[in-house]
């Protein structure tokens, strides 16, 4: 008989959820908006301490409002990081604007401010300066910002920071999603907080955020009838999820602090094993761990990351290689890409490994047995 299957990053309820879905429940207060929502962007307004938030269905959602809002449409350019989830370039096609793909550096994984910088200076000389600047946090860790704020700031190109995967981190003692113009979050199922689907659009800019409340719920004019003058989206989150939202934001930290266990219980474990590196903690602030990721030389392992991925499987424990970069993707393929390959090789290499923050030790331990066990007798270490 197999063992209990070990998720990559589960859901985590604490002990508040339900109290405040049975207060949903019982005030009847069930219609897609209501009391829960506006404590929750309030929660979370103050929990990254941002000028405003509004609650959306999505992480992705809250992107393509920014974007709708600044105009972005057919014959612009928006720069985006490339080592990402698809969800973070999919709205820029969605305004039929083109991404453009920028590589990832080694110290943190994400975006590289020099490429950046130099893409902005042969845009401004070309005459074709990007609509935005979309930057990823990856896998719980900030880019850095200073630099990537500079350049956008010198060429006056709006930054939106896709935080999704980065709430609980630290820049700079600020939470990313914080300093550009515009920050996204996302609470899907598997992200260090969950509403089981949805997310945040966080801004200093009460324009921004007064017109993609707007547009988020279907464009209505303020009038008796439903008067409509310009195109609009169902794009709120509902005031059910947004109890369990409220709920989940009370136990941040003590997630991060499990998350960071499970990670610094990997390194000890495996950081010392040849051809074995953890995905390295930026000097510039405080990484998450919502997932712990390393990466495999296989010859002096002794096995390579997919090997790893189907051992642990034979084990009913889930892993997933790192981010297939958005220039490798075929529906991105023939967009431009402007990098030296660095996220192409993580990707080759890397893989992320359970990571809950309910994971016991004794999970843990089945993990690390799992990644041990894929490295045949004689070979590597």
């Amino acid at each position: 008989m197999q063992p209990d299957r070990i998720y990559l990053s589960p859901p985590h309820m604490g002990g508040l959820e339900q109290g405040l879905l049975n207060e949903a429940f019982d005030s009847n207060w069930i219609a897609p908006l209501g009391p829960h929502v506006d404590g929750f962007e309030a929660d979370f307004r103050a929990a990254v301490r941002s000028g405003g938030a509004l609650a959306l269905g999505s992480g992705t959602a809250a992107l393509h409002l920014a974007l709708l809002h600044l105009g972005a449409g057919p014959g612009d350019t928006v720069f985006v990081s490339d080592l990402t989830f698809a969800a973070s370039v999919n709205p820029v096609r969605y305004v039929g604007a083109e991404p453009v793909l920028i590589d990832a550096e080694r110290t943190s994984w994400n975006m590289d401010p020099a490429l950046l910088e130099q893409a902005l200076e042969d845009a401004a000389r070309a005459g074709r300066l990007p609509k935005a600047v979309v930057v990823v946090h990856l896998y719980g860790q900030s880019a850095d910002l200073d630099p990537i704020l500079a350049a956008c700031r010198r060429f006056e190109v709006p930054l939106v920071e896709d935080a999704a995967e980065a709430l609980g981190a630290t820049y700079r003692g600020r939470a990313p999603g914080t300093l550009g113009w515009c920050g996204v979050f996302s609470f899907n199922g598997n992200k260090i907080i969950t509403t089981s689907g949805g997310g945040m659009l966080v801004s200093d800019d009460e324009d921004l955020l007064a017109h993609a409340r707007k547009l988020s719920t279907q464009a209505r004019e303020p009038a008796p009838h439903y008067e409509h003058a310009e195109i609009g989206y169902n794009y709120r989150l509902s005031n059910v999820l947004a109890a369990i939202g409220r709920g989940q934001l009370a136990v941040l930290e003590d997630r991060v602090r499990a998350r960071r266990a499970n990670f610094a219980a990997y390194a000890e474990a495996l950081g010392a094993l040849p051809g074995v590196e953890l995905q390295p903690e930026a000097p510039w602030g405080r990484h998450t761990r919502w997932l712990t990721c390393l990466t495999l030389d296989a010859a002096a392992f002794g096995a390579g990351p997919e090997a790893v991925r189907l051992e642990l499987e034979s084990r009913n424990i889930e892993a997933r290689p790192l981010w297939k970069p958005m220039h490798l993707q075929p529906v991105f393929r023939h967009h431009r890409f402007i990098g030296t390959g660095v996220g192409a090789e993580l990707f080759e290499r890397g893989l992320c490994i359970p990571s809950g923050s309910s994971l016991t030790d004794a999970e843990r331990e089945r993990v690390v047995e799992g990644v041990l066990a894929a490295v045949p007798a004689g070979a590597g270490r």
